[in-house]
């Protein structure tokens, strides 16, 4: 696994970074996620970068979102932040922290979607070698999806490895939901997942929660890749993901593909991977996603 730069203390941090005496000038809050808080920290020498922070207990957190950036940042095939590093520190109550290059949103390239479908499907087809252990799918350590430990654990073939590790821990956690005929239902669908999936051509990369908010303007233009759930899987896993919260401009899906053809049937199985995501808020946020699941569930 390839590990951050971990620092004792953000002071630390900025001093080895940037140089003895570098301090932090200003802090400023940055609206966003619903996890973790955000800064823009200004330096003493005029330099600006980003931090995520959240309780010191949490630093696995950014550890595994680090993990996931630098896995994407080797392919490269799209842009990432810089990562700066990891750490702790124990002012106060204490908190644990990520730093990272300040983004500052320049306007998009003129092609920018058409980029994003290029560049992602490049990502999807680089070479996998190192990423897992025991197997060809999966990832060489377990991470986050939202603020849930996704489990990647290694399987050779993919179908096995989304039932046991996308699918079934989700449907545990949201045991309380479901009712006897719920469950019937359940034990169903995921014994004919072998029917609905498919194994992909080659082993892929994936981001791994890739909505719009997960895709931003980088500083040259292009779209960035942030906030990563990475493991390797089927790359039409992160495609159907890109559909799931109101989805990307038409353009987008016509390169990607023009790119990187979809096996025939993906519309069938795009439902399938979102059950994850949807089970996923479920067991985050409560029962307002439970109509679709049964639904997807139902009608498989």
């Amino acid at each position: 696994m390839i590990t951050p730069q971990h620092y004792t203390s953000l002071e630390s941090a900025i001093c080895s970074l940037f140089g003895e005496g570098t301090e932090v000038e200003r802090t400023s809050r940055i609206a966003g996620g619903d996890i973790n808080e955000a800064y823009g920290l200004t330096l003493t020498d005029g330099r600006c970068i980003f931090m995520k922070s959240n309780a010191k207990e949490n630093l696995s957190f950014f550890t595994a979102e680090a993990v996931g950036l630098t896995a994407i940042a080797r392919t490269k095939a799209i842009g990432t932040p810089h990562i700066l590093g990891v750490g702790t520190d124990e002012e106060g109550a204490g908190y644990s922290f990520l730093l990272l290059e300040f983004i500052s949103g320049k306007n998009r390239n003129r092609n920018y979607w058409e980029e994003l479908a290029r560049q992602l499907s490049d990502m999807h087809r680089a070479s996998t070698a190192g990423l897992t252990s025991n197997g060809k799918y999966g990832f060489d350590c377990d991470n986050y999806i939202g603020m849930r430990r996704q489990i990647n654990r290694g399987h050779d073939r993919w179908i096995n490895f989304f039932r046991d590790c996308r699918l079934e821990p989700q449907f545990q956690d949201s045991d309380r939901y479901f009712d006897r005929e719920d469950w019937k239902r359940i034990f169903r669908f995921l014994d004919r997942i072998d029917e609905i999936l498919v194994e992909p051509e080659y082993p892929s990369l994936l981001h791994g929660d890739l909505w719009s908010g997960n895709v931003i303007e980088g500083n040259d233009g292009r779209a960035w890749l942030i906030d990563p759930a990475a493991y390797v899987g089927h790359a039409e896993a992160d495609i159907a993901m890109t559909e799931l919260f109101g989805g990307f401009p038409p353009i987008f899906y016509d390169a990607y593909k023009e790119a990187a053809p979809l096996q025939p049937g993906y519309e069938h199985r795009r439902d399938v991977y979102n059950l994850y995501h949807l089970l996923n808020h479920l067991n985050m946020f409560g029962r307002m996603y439970l109509p679709a699941v049964k639904r997807i569930v139902g009608r498989m």
